[in-house]
């Protein structure tokens, strides 16, 4: 079995040359970002990780990577990213070993090497995905292989030192492990299901989810079978909760506990000041009706400056209630212009203005193109999705990919999850594009009227690739810059 394993991930003779190039543009790209941060990261102390969170801004990706690699804690949010500081822990000793014997922290060029490693298979089982799941010609999946790549947030989440790259990377593995077993009959069996969900819901917790979703497409009835549902569904969903909360009350909640005693502790004295100042200048009278008073004024008072600071942050206002999970919700932030600039905007064509910039701190929450041509590019790419949905609709792979696609549209536009930043988590659903594009140009290929639909498919290649070079000029242009500014 485990020479099974080992045999997917070793690269074809075909794959080489993509794989290759890709590798070479990756590098430089690579190059580029450490060498916007290396004069503020390479020298940084290892006692103190501060100057990652005040420095690096590329979009609303975090730095929390690079600060646990440089000085370990469980510095991510546990019931999000449950696993995710135990997984990069050995970087973390190898990076305090590398301190040791050059002084200086090397935490840029480890995770590169990581991230670098993780999106080159990305490539690969992309590339897997339309040649031996859809069936298209070398050409058809080395274009829409570019293609993909060419989106903003793709570009630029393989670079940076964010989770989304290591994620997309088992999110396609499975799903091409999927498309396999869909085609020749076979089964997830318990082990292989409980081992992808640990590692992706270790990540992210929310993409766990997706891994049942391509079980179930896989399985199919038989994914409700006692034996299976018990072992492979609820028992490793319910350890990797208990485990989440283990870590939250033994590595978060004693420092949780003393920030809101340090903020009670300053909010009292707020208080007292506000108490003062109210009852040195108000006209009641009466004791009792003065303290009511102040109350109700001082609670006004505070829902207005929470309201305040959460505008600020545009992140919109959550659902009420005590959960931590409603705390991510927003039911404020506009949805339609959202989609238009962010979600199918954003993630696959950067804005010129606000550059990269971070909703939590200088850009605006809606962003406009400057050029009516992004708008006419994101038209078409909305466009060939729907369409390739439409002439894929047959295949259960194509739904299994969309479903997926949709559990992210519910928790993004309906609830509202990081929908402030939408375009930062691209990794998780873009691939469902080329995918479903995919698709249709095996539909028009295969058509028995060979003349007509070999003119609309070259015209459709035509189409793609010119999109694609202006993916590729467009964002890349602008990262670069950005990052060499």
């Amino acid at each position: 079995m485990i020479r099974k394993v080992l045999g997917l991930f070793r690269i074809r003779q075909e794959e080489r040359w993509l794989v290759g190039v890709f590798v070479i543009i990756s590098i430089f790209l690579h190059a580029c970002c450490i060498y916007c941060f290396s004069g503020s990261f390479l020298q940084e102390s290892i006692e103190n990780g501060g100057v990652f969170y005040t420095q690096f801004q590329v979009s609303g990706y975090d730095p929390i990577t690079y600060a646990v690699i440089t000085h370990w804690g469980t510095t991510y949010q546990v019931f999000r990213h449950p696993l995710l500081a135990f997984m990069v822990y050995p970087l973390y000793l190898l990076n305090t070993g590398l301190i040791a014997l050059t002084g200086y922290n090397l935490v840029q060029f480890l995770l590169a090497s990581l991230l670098l490693v993780c999106n080159s298979y990305s490539v690969v089982f992309l590339y897997r995905i339309f040649r031996d799941i859809i069936g298209l010609i070398r050409y058809d999946a080395t274009l829409l292989t570019a293609f993909f790549y060419g989106f903003a947030h793709i570009m630029v989440a393989s670079i940076v030192p964010d989770h989304f790259t290591v994620s997309m990377f088992l999110l396609l593995f499975a799903l091409y492990l999927s498309g396999r077993y869909i085609q020749e009959g076979k089964q997830l069996t318990v082990v292989q299901t409980v081992i992808l969900f640990i590692i992706t819901a270790g990540i992210t917790l929310s993409n766990g989810v997706k891994i049942y979703l391509d079980a179930l497409f896989v399985n199919g009835k038989r994914f409700f079978r006692p034996l299976y549902l018990s072992l492979a569904v609820i028992f490793p969903a319910l350890l990797m909760w208990l485990f989440a909360n283990w870590e939250y009350r033994t590595y978060v909640q004693p420092q949780e506990k003393a920030r809101q005693a340090a903020l009670a502790k300053k909010g009292e004295v707020a208080r007292q000041r506000a108490y003062k100042q109210f009852m040195d200048t108000t006209s009641i009278t009466n004791p009792e009706e003065k303290q009511k008073a102040f109350t109700i004024l001082y609670k006004r008072q505070l829902k207005k400056e929470a309201e305040e600071r959460w505008a600020k942050l545009h992140k919109g206002l959550p659902i009420k209630g005590k959960s931590i999970f409603l705390r991510w919700t927003d039911i404020t932030t506009p949805r339609w212009d959202s989609m238009v600039e962010n979600l199918f905007g954003e993630s696959f064509l950067l804005h010129q203005d606000y550059l990269l910039g971070d909703t939590l701190r200088d850009r605006p929450l809606i962003v406009q193109y400057r050029w009516w041509i992004c708008y006419v590019v994101e038209a078409f790419l909305v466009g060939l999705f729907l369409v390739g949905l439409w002439f894929g609709r047959k295949s259960r792979f194509l739904w299994l990919t969309f479903v997926g696609f949709a559990f992210d549209m519910v928790i993004h536009l309906v609830l509202g999850f990081g929908l402030n930043e939408v375009y930062i988590m691209a990794s998780h659903w873009a691939f469902v594009i080329p995918i479903a594009i995919g698709y249709w140009l095996l539909a028009i290929s295969k058509s028995p009227k060979a003349n007509s639909q070999q003119l609309i498919a070259n015209g459709l290649r035509f189409l793609v690739t010119t999109i694609t070079l202006f993916l590729w000029l467009y964002n890349g242009s602008l990262l670069v810059g950005y990052l060499l500014g």
